[in-house]
């Protein structure tokens, strides 16, 4: 029997979205929808997996789910024994679409691992980077998933850095989601692995300028989110995002290729233009994209202890 039978932690994880138009791997966006989670640490070894909401029916339920794998790859970094696990997943953030749901997963797992160890091991902030991206292989969706607000992360030979910035009040997100996905692997190999000079000089210029308008001038947002590293290679994979992120820029709408794709994001500079993109993308598209209308999230992902269950598995 585990020492830690009984313990139960609930885990609440935003969705995100990466890069924001310049900001290629490197900046990130926490969004105010979630993903929740209940683990309870059991005497049955193994992981039983009950998913509700997105997903359901379509993840893996046992030791291959990809929180699970995090659990336990937080479990064996921290050279801590895995008890047996009950996991019941409340999923709302789409899955496929550039919205970070395997970052929330693994956020998630990491959380929770946190969590069922509170008092045996301490993980600072640090720790639960370096774990989050040695699974997601980049920090652009965990940072953001993990802290919060706007995250600009980046690698050192010491690991994987973050820093956190408080977006302007009137900084407003809605994400268009499609019914069709897009594999980010995909997204990845449309990349050159060399880029113009004058292209990587006017990304540094828009990644500068998109920090100061998040954080401090919302109506630079549009000048702020022009992209010439990766949107325009990967446009012929995804079409109708292409064009539609195209035809809100042309109508003054700060737009973007949200993460990976194939979702938008539209960071509007106050809420009304939310309103107006929402009825231009639903006049001007023949196929169902949803509008979310969200807020910043700035708290990033939260961990909290249940009371003591019995043992049962």
């Amino acid at each position: 029997m585990s020492g830690l039978t009984g313990r139960s932690v609930t885990v609440r994880v935003p969705a995100t979205s990466a890069n924001l138009g310049p900001g290629f791997d490197t900046l990130g966006l926490a969004l105010s929808l979630y993903d929740e989670l209940t683990v309870t640490a059991v005497d049955t070894p193994g992981a039983v997996v009950e998913v509700h909401g997105v997903g359901e029916g379509e993840v893996p339920t046992d030791e291959t789910n990809l929180v699970v794998r995090a659990i336990a790859h937080t479990f064996a970094a921290a050279g801590q024994e895995l008890p047996g696990l009950r996991l019941v997943a409340r999923n709302s953030i789409p899955h496929g679409r550039g919205m970070g749901s395997s970052g929330a997963a693994i956020v998630s797992g990491v959380m929770a691992a946190k969590g069922l160890l509170e008092g045996v091991v301490e993980f600072d902030s640090d720790r639960l980077l370096a774990l989050a991206t040695e699974l997601e292989g980049h920090p652009d969706n965990v940072a953001p998933a993990l802290f919060g607000g706007l995250t600009i992360a980046w690698v050192t030979e010491n690991g994987p850095q973050h820093k956190k910035l408080i977006v302007h009040r009137g900084v407003a997100p809605l994400v268009f989601v499609p019914e069709h996905t897009m594999s980010t692997a995909l997204a990845r190999s449309l990349q050159p692995e060399s880029v113009p000079h004058q292209d990587a000089i006017f990304n540094v210029s828009r990644s500068a300028l998109l920090v100061a308008a998040l954080v401090q001038s919302p109506e630079l947002l549009l000048a702020a989110t022009e992209d010439r590293l990766h949107q325009s290679y990967r446009a012929a994979a995804m079409p109708e995002t292409n064009r539609l992120v195209l035809l809100l820029r042309e109508h003054g709408y700060a737009a973007v290729v949200s993460g990976a794709g194939p979702s938008i994001l539209v960071l509007g500079s106050d809420p009304s233009q939310r309103l107006a993109a929402a009825e231009l993308v639903a006049a001007s598209s023949d196929t169902p994209w949803q509008a979310l209308m969200l807020a910043v999230d700035f708290k990033g992902a939260t961990v909290v202890p249940n009371p003591m269950e019995s043992s049962r598995s």
